[in-house]
């Protein structure tokens, strides 16, 4: 009998084996590509997200959930594809030009990757010129931009001014230690994150 609780658990304990073995056991049995998406790997992963929000865990834990729901999307993604899911929404990533931290942009992706999202990292050091036409190439419903340094912050706005210049429709959400709510108001930002897991709640609003 499929157990999509028991791949939800098996994800937030980190358990990359388990999940693979149960997501298996799941497709084999002819569950629904779409149903073990929401109700295990997507179920787990939000807990997660809260747990992470609440302090209640911290990043290593994180990156190890976010293993085993790697683990648990080589069996499903083809799957998905097969049966034609689509993503929930297209989301581009990057940390911005002149900047090298990446530890917090990765959470968002993998947060968003859990969520059911397309998501395109662009890594680090990206100029605004990748951004933009990344999101219009891929159709982004978002674009995120992160920084960890007050010299390289300065570097969101230009992305954001090449967004409403070439009439790129993606949102945009900035995030990052120096980034304050009022420093988002006044670069034009569409939504401003603490944190990876309200990042990731952010963006999941722009589907």
């Amino acid at each position: 009998m499929a157990n999509l609780k028991g791949i939800a658990e098996a994800l937030i304990e980190g358990n990359a084996d388990k999940v693979k073995e149960l997501v298996k056991t799941a497709a084999d049995e002819g569950v629904e590509a779409k149903k073990i998406l929401d109700e295990g790997l997507i179920s787990g992963m939000e807990v997660v997200g809260v747990r992470f929000k609440n302090c209640e865990i911290y990043v290593p834990e994180v990156l190890v959930s976010a293993r085993a729901m790697h683990a648990g999307m080589d069996i499903l993604g083809p799957l998905l594809v097969a049966s034609g899911v689509k993503a929930r929404g297209t989301f581009v990533v990057g940390t911005v030009k002149g900047d090298l931290h990446d530890i917090g942009k990765n959470l968002v992706a993998m947060m968003l990757k859990g969520a059911g999202w397309k998501v395109i990292d662009l890594g680090v050091d990206v100029d605004a010129d990748m951004f933009v036409q990344s999101a219009l190439d891929e159709n982004a419903d978002a674009i995120g931009l992160s920084a960890l340094l007050t010299t390289t912050m300065v570097n969101m706005k230009s992305v954001i001014e090449l967004a409403k210049n070439k009439d790129c429709k993606a949102k945009i959400v900035v995030g990052g230690a120096p980034l304050t709510q009022n420093y988002a108001n006044e670069i034009g930002a569409d939504g401003y994150a603490p944190d990876a897991a309200t990042a990731a709640e952010l963006v999941g609003g722009f589907a």
